[in-house]
């Protein structure tokens, strides 16, 4: 039984580029609040948090970059080939990153949690959870993945990977292991079928469309088997600058969920959004031009921040094209400002923003809460 009463909660770990987060996101679109501890981490030496300081005394200044922030690619490089400075970046992060899941989790107003961690075996969240799950991979599909994801070669890709304890180790301390051999599909049957196991009765086919009254919008959440008709509505309503088949959208399900905006029987807008490191990040909205744009635009952010709320994030970031941009006032009144990354004020707001901004598309935020979350780390 884990330490947080009236929670069920999921340690999720697997070693890199394997599908953790591509887990989390599907545990997230059957109803769990999740929480990816490894982004939580950089938080906490991010400038004025208290890991910062901790850092500059043990690693040095050469750490920082231009902007005083701590350059993580700098501290990753020396981290991941050095043990024993793996060892004290770990020390500094850990507790704080345990303490920052234990105010989420008990913030959180679902009744099942999924905490993903890579160095969840390691860390003292072992023993608090209630079962662990370990996504496998073959090393094939981890090279593959960190070549085209993240701009590695061939042979920084195997260092990474063989620089990890080997898989067997954690799949042997799992109670659920899910084997992903790339096929998002496939990982979905399984993780579905690992979940009913805590929700007996859940639903994971497509949605039946119940039509709107006349004039009448109303959102709805898209499920992955709905990934065709999303795929042929996202074409549409973006003229074609978007061409995605069914299974671009099936493997878009591994970083965002859908929402779709129904006016009677047709679909006329929608939104892909996502959640990481309580921020929400509005990557696709297209909204059919024969529907009002002010009512249209409110119906689907009202629903993205509400479920953004739910979620305990602290600000939203909407990315429209320059044609639904223009409508400054619009964005206004819905409590949403233009702005540019550098102008958030919170290295986690602007993060985001930089990592998740498409190309061609204006920057709108609001903030969605006063009380910072993770104030208290």
């Amino acid at each position: 039984m884990s330490k947080w009463p009236g929670k069920y909660v999921i340690g999720l770990t697997g070693n890199i580029a394997t599908g953790k987060s591509v887990v989390r996101k599907m545990l997230e679109h059957l109803g769990a609040y999740t929480i990816d501890a490894d982004s939580l981490a950089h938080r906490t030496y991010a400038k004025g948090a208290p890991g910062y300081q901790s850092v500059l005394d043990t690693f040095g200044q050469w750490v920082l970059g231009p902007d005083g922030e701590v350059d993580r690619s700098k501290l990753g490089r020396l981290a991941f080939s050095d043990s024993e400075a793996m060892r004290q970046l770990e020390a500094i992060v850990h507790p704080l990153v345990e303490q920052a899941v234990d105010i989420l989790i008990r913030r959180a107003g679902q009744n099942v949690v999924a905490v993903e961690a890579i160095k969840l075996l390691e860390g003292g969240l072992r023993s608090q959870v209630d079962t662990i799950w370990v996504v496998y991979a073959p090393e094939e599909v981890q090279v593959e993945r960190l070549m085209r994801k993240r701009g590695f070669s061939r042979e920084e890709a195997l260092a990474r990977v063989r620089s990890q304890p080997s898989q067997e180790q954690k799949v042997a301390a799992a109670k659920v292991v899910l084997r992903n051999t790339g096929s998002y599909e496939e990982l979905w049957k399984q993780v579905t079928a690992a979940w009913k196991h805590i929700y007996p009765a859940t639903d994971t086919g497509p949605v039946a469309l119940k039509p709107a009254a006349k004039g009448e919008l109303r959102v709805q959440r898209g499920r992955p088997r709905d990934s065709q008709n999303i795929a042929e509505l996202l074409n549409r309503l973006s003229g074609h600058a978007q061409n995605l088949s069914a299974d671009d959208v099936m493997a878009a399900f591994g970083e965002k969920a859908y929402l779709l905006l129904q006016q009677g029987e047709q679909i006329v807008g929608v939104t892909g959004w996502q959640v990481e490191n309580l921020v929400a990040r509005v990557s696709d909205l297209y909204v059919a031009p024969d529907v009002p744009f002010e009512q249209a635009l409110e119906a689907l952010l009202k629903e993205v921040e509400r479920a953004s709320q739910d979620l305990q994030c602290e600000a939203a970031l909407i990315f429209p094209v320059p044609s639904l941009a223009a409508q400054e006032n619009v964005w206004k009144k819905l409590g949403y400002e233009r702005r540019t990354p550098q102008s958030l004020g919170v290295q986690a707001w602007t993060d985001a923003a930089i990592e998740s901004q498409p190309a061609g598309t204006v920057l709108f935020f609001k903030q969605l809460r006063q009380d910072r979350i993770l104030r208290p780390i």
